[in-house]
């Protein structure tokens, strides 16, 4: 099957299901309603680069993962930026690297962009993270719960 990495402001037709994927992993007990969600999804589908974007891994033409560049991801952070965030593989689809080809293309779209460092939070995939080149800075709490916030440096040559 063919594998592809679109963006949203490729695809808006997409920015509601990653919404709703978003809502799901993310903010269905925080209380935020999911057009909140949806809205910003719209909103960053329409954006210029290179942030917000959100990317969207199709296969066979059937999106199956997202993965975000944003400027903010962690409100006890808010001097930190810009984020890869909102990394979500559908569950049929886990366990065959996409995860990280989504998080290889934020990385991709950063470094073209000159962005020399990228941030993320995780309170389960930190081991997943620094395999790939992360890097632990420090524990946070979010939400009343531990978070490594990692960093990773990109390479910006063109």
């Amino acid at each position: 099957m063919s594998l592809s990495i679109v963006t949203t402001a490729d695809r808006p037709d997409l920015a509601a299901l990653t919404a709703r994927w978003r809502w799901e992993a993310f903010f269905r007990d925080s209380g935020r309603p999911l057009d909140d969600i949806v809205a910003d999804a719209q909103k960053t589908a329409a954006a210029a680069p290179p942030m917000p974007r959100t990317f969207v891994l199709l296969i066979g033409g059937e999106p199956v993962g997202t993965a975000s560049l944003v400027a903010h991801d962690l409100a006890e952070r808010p001097d930190l930026t810009p984020w890869l965030a909102g990394v979500i593989v559908a569950p049929h689809a886990r366990g065959q690297g996409y995860a990280a080809r989504l998080v290889a293309a934020v990385e991709q779209e950063a470094a073209a962009a000159g962005i020399p460092m990228l941030w993320l939070y995780t309170g389960k995939a930190e081991r997943i993270y620094a395999r790939s080149g992360w890097e632990t800075i420090e524990t946070v709490q979010h939400n009343g719960r531990p978070c490594a916030l990692m960093r990773r440096t990109l390479d910006c040559r063109r």
